[in-house]
């Protein structure tokens, strides 16, 4: 325990940054091996758009990195957090920990994309990928990622984390949203055990599914108890026909363009009007 706790809190940012890079080649890697889907798309192309979403994520998380570690420092210091009301060993603290800044820093604000109008037309984007591989884990409108790293920031002032234990939480979230969106198919009993802990690919593609009410669901990232708990989880079968994207944003070409979709927030709302396969 001692050791994973040195790790993170002396953890640099070339090594997150080769966590990240790692984790995208692993698992771009493993989607051409074992892929759910044949999907009929230029892959390569399709994932520069997503990586520049990548980069955009990484400079404002940056950004925010400065008063994340102010407010958990001064939480430390001050014993001020959910973390602090009693005393618990180590690994519970660990545990209970990346739970809350699970819940809060993911599941919470997620939930809140699918029901705040402004906030959704900024989840969008993330949401009108038609090919949902592993470089869609990162495809968040700039706006959207202020909107997370907010919750990030809110969810270490309520928990008291310090700062080890928030870079182990962020590693895990990126590695954990590369794992759930990339296009690989595992055996479906496989699947199925792990989403009654953690969010598995299945489970997250239905939250991609173009229609309602799949797209309102199954909002957690690391761990698959709050979308159980708080009733938002759906099972769909993998044999079941499964088409990615919204009917609201059906044009490929515009789902495509860069510019496009840096306008999307500012657009009027759009009523579903059907489906152009």
């Amino acid at each position: 325990m001692e050791t994973i706790i040195g790790f993170f809190d002396t953890i640099s940012s070339p090594m997150r940054s080769i966590i990240l890079v790692g984790g995208l080649v692993f698992f771009w890697i493993i989607e051409g091996v074992i892929p759910l889907f044949a999907f009929q798309y230029a892959k390569w192309r399709h994932g520069a758009l997503n990586i520049f979403f990548t980069f955009t994520t990484v400079i404002i998380n940056l950004g925010f990195a400065f008063w994340i570690v102010q407010v958990s420092d001064w939480a430390k210091m001050n014993q001020f957090g959910l973390l602090y009301i009693f005393a618990l060993p180590t690994w519970l603290f660990m545990l209970l920990g990346l739970m809350v800044l699970d819940l809060i820093g993911a599941y919470l604000i997620h939930w809140l994309e699918h029901k705040v109008w402004f906030m959704w037309q900024f989840h969008i984007v993330h949401h009108t990928d038609n090919y949902v591989d592993v470089t869609t884990a990162n495809r968040h409108h700039p706006g959207e990622s202020v909107l997370r790293a907010l919750f990030t920031l809110l969810a270490v002032l309520l928990t008291g984390a310090p700062m080890w234990l928030v870079m182990l939480y962020q590693t895990l979230s990126v590695a954990f949203s590369q794992f759930n969106h990339a296009n690989i198919k595992l055996p479906e009993r496989i699947d199925k055990l792990l989403s009654w802990v953690i969010v598995s690919p299945n489970m997250h593609k239905v939250h991609h599914h173009y229609k309602q009410p799949y797209t309102d669901s199954n909002y957690g990232n690391i761990f698959a108890i709050w979308d159980r708990l708080f009733g938002t989880f759906r099972y769909m079968p993998v044999n079941e026909p499964l088409v990615y994207g919204l009917d609201t944003h059906y044009n490929k070409k515009e789902q495509s363009d860069l510019t496009t979709l840096l306008k999307s927030p500012f657009q009027p709302y759009r009523e579903p009007q059907g489906r152009k396969n």
